[in-house]
């Protein structure tokens, strides 16, 4: 389906998890949130969910590195991308950054701009806010202490709207044990590090088109946090009134909004 693909690469003597998909010639790389799982066993869901691209597009998303050490940050997270993009060739990206993928997107973006065609930073941050400061906090602690399905169902609600929580309530016993993460103790590393971007005073520096989406209810990072990206870059925002962390999920038009400002 859609040409969809599994890989691993080599970089800094460390394989990476890596998934293709895609007939096109533009090269689009996709950077993903936080996740409990990681994207192993994940590129026919992840090329269907993001198949308007598949056409114009050869998309590449690449896993966080195998092996975290404490305090890595997202800084370091940026580096690895770019390795990845050296070793296989690729040049001015569109580049599509979710979350703390947003995070490291910026980075990405600042440091190597050469990289870096167009840029897209979705429901994400420049700098710390007692929102995610507080999200943080508490996931590490549930994490710490154990507590699997008050984490994965705090994750849930945080991200999700009442409305998308209510509807699919019956399925959330499920969600807990599909999303249980594998690897306590990196999923821990992993999370602490989205408090380590602080990219808000270098933003003036970012010189390719961007486009900020986001959601004014996001109880992750909040709403204003994407809002002031878009201010300081004076660049195109779009945001969901009614939505929060998870729109690129829950926004029907999210993916075309993309696809829209990326060709055009």
């Amino acid at each position: 389906m859609y040409n969809a693909k599994e890989l691993k690469l080599t970089v800094s003597d460390m394989q990476f998890d890596y998934i293709t998909f895609g007939s096109g010639k533009k090269p689009l790389v996709m950077i993903q949130g936080l996740s409990t799982r990681g994207i192993k066993g994940a590129a026919l869901s992840l090329a269907y969910i993001y198949r308007i691209f598949a056409n114009d597009y050869k998309v590449y998303i690449f896993d966080r590195r195998p092996i975290v050490q404490n305090c890595i940050t997202v800084k370091e997270m940026a580096s690895d991308i770019a390795a990845a993009m050296d070793i296989l060739g690729i040049k001015k990206a569109d580049v599509f950054g979710v979350s703390q993928g947003g995070m490291i997107a910026q980075y990405l973006a600042l440091q190597r701009p050469d990289l870096v065609n167009k840029l897209v930073l979705a429901v994400t941050l420049s700098r710390n806010n007692d929102t995610v400061k507080q999200v943080v906090g508490s996931w590490v602690k549930m994490a710490e202490h154990g507590a699997m399905k008050e984490l994965v169902m705090d994750m849930a609600q945080k991200m999700y709207s009442d409305d998308y929580i209510k509807r699919y309530r019956p399925f959330m016993p499920l969600l807990t044990l599909m999303q249980k993460p594998k690897d306590v103790q990196r999923f821990v590393i992993l999370v602490d590090s989205c408090l380590t971007c602080n990219t808000y005073e270098m933003l003036d520096n970012i010189k390719c088109p961007v486009l900020v989406m986001g959601g004014r209810q996001d109880k992750v990072v909040s709403g204003a946090a994407s809002e002031e990206i878009a201010e300081k870059l004076g660049c195109k925002i779009h945001m969901y009134d009614n939505l929060g962390h998870a729109a690129y999920e829950e926004a029907k038009d999210f993916n075309q909004i993309v696809f829209d400002f990326l060709i055009g």
